[in-house]
């Protein structure tokens, strides 16, 4: 029997913003010399989206988000958790540690609509709204959501985020579940690579900075995870294919999507095709739903 294996987003995370990915890809290399067939994917931001629960020690979510919220209220488990999470350590993934300071987390996505209006606002004007110290206000934060906060971290540096994206071996995702700026999800604040992931790249790393070339990015879009997830007939443009078809001007295309206002679609696609059907023709939806499940192969 034959594996695969997917390193999802592989990125280095440092208080400093020093790069120390550079080990990663060596690994992965020398796996991939010896046989093993091993990829990854990426997506180009510095920054990371994560439920801010995360940010607690492990042993406090020991019975659920009931009991953690439960152990935040207490004062002497509280007093445990802040010590915990100012001590660096190597006994479990402490995100306090790996940033800067509470300016690196912006608040993404609440459930208690009464924190709506921090939405998009760093833990550190949070604090200074609040009169609090920071964990202080990561910890009533996380209360009064009952722990169901989202946050954006910035905990990667730009050539980590460069080094790893130009890999051949790696392919782009956006790592985000549906969006849309209009309806119900139009309330969120997702990252913005659930709107500019793609586009971003287009802009910043082969427009601007040529960090990729247009060929090697459009490969990391489509033929590379089409190969990867072993999508038949998917990827590639060539007669017999399934016609998923985009159609850009590489020197205008560009997200619009910040993390201060990330609901906003990219600008400069002007038609793509689904399945052989016109979805976008002239940068406007057709309202056509060509789409379906796709089987592996």
């Amino acid at each position: 029997m034959r594996l695969s294996a997917l390193a999802a987003k592989p990125k280095s995370q440092s208080r400093s913003g020093t790069s120390k990915l550079p080990a990663k890809p060596s690994r992965i290399e020398q796996a991939r010399r010896s046989g093993v067939d091993v990829a990854a994917d990426t997506y180009a931001y510095t920054a990371g989206f994560n439920s801010f629960s995360a940010i607690i020690p492990p042993w406090a979510h020991d019975g659920g988000d009931k009991k953690l919220i439960e152990r935040l209220k207490d004062p002497t488990l509280r007093a445990r958790i802040r010590k915990e999470m100012e001590t660096p350590s190597s006994d479990w993934n402490n995100e306090w540690q790996q940033v800067t300071g509470p300016e690196s987390f912006i608040v993404g996505a609440v459930q208690n609509p009464k924190l709506l209006p921090l939405q998009g606002k760093t833990i550190a004007e949070i604090a200074r709204i609040w009169n609090k110290d920071p964990i202080d206000t990561v910890f009533d934060l996380l209360i009064e959501d009952e722990a169901f906060t989202q946050v954006a971290l910035f905990i990667m540096s730009e050539p980590d985020v460069v080094l790893g994206l130009q890999q051949p071996w790696v392919s782009v995702c956006n790592d985000s579940q549906g969006a849309s700026p209009d309806g119900i999800l139009g309330k969120e604040h997702p990252h913005p690579r659930a709107y500019g992931a793609f586009p971003h790249i287009l802009h910043k790393y082969v427009h601007d900075e040529k960090k990729l070339t247009l060929e090697d990015a459009i490969r990391k879009f489509t033929a590379l995870p089409a190969q990867r997830m072993r999508f038949a007939g998917r990827g590639v443009l060539k007669a017999g294919m399934w016609a998923d078809v985009v159609v850009f001007d590489p020197d205008t295309i560009h997200d619009l999507a910040t993390f201060d206002a990330p609901n906003q679609l990219s600008e400069g696609m002007r038609f793509v095709l689904v399945n052989g059907v016109p979805v976008i023709e002239e940068g406007k939806m057709t309202n056509a739903l060509p789409g379906k499940v796709l089987d592996r192969h």
